[in-house]
């Protein structure tokens, strides 16, 4: 038996960070890809680190362009899979996404003071 696509659980992945939006465009044609319906591919390159695990680059591909995501932003991944492809004797694994929107954002956290803590003298 083959599953072609192979369903992932972005929780496992930890937060994912924007690093790059574009749209996909043939190398040979110079044209932007479409998809079966005929709507524009984008990848969306985004930077995980499960947790305890090095920090990795994914790109995801997405049906249409995500509105807001820009380089810098935390994203959600929503629907991801994974498939297997082969072409002209070369083969890969590809991701892609039902969609990618901005995360709801929580301030950031200030940073840790470096310096140990001291006694305070009454």
């Amino acid at each position: 038996m083959t599953l072609k696509n192979l369903p992932l659980d972005m929780g496992r992945l930890g937060v994912a960070m924007c690093v790059s939006v574009e749209a996909k465009v043939d190398p040979e044609t110079g044209e932007v890809k479409s998809n079966a319906e005929g709507v524009q591919v984008w990848a969306v390159t985004v930077a995980v680190r499960p947790e305890g695990r090095k920090t990795a680059l994914v790109e995801i591909s997405v049906a249409g362009e995500p509105v807001g995501v820009e380089p810098g932003r935390v994203v959600e991944v929503h629907g991801l899979d994974a498939f297997w492809w082969e072409m002209n004797g070369r083969t890969g694994l590809a991701y892609r996404a039902e969609k990618v929107t901005v995360a709801v954002e929580t301030p950031p956290r200030p940073p840790a003071d470096p310096r140990p803590a001291r006694a305070v003298e009454k």
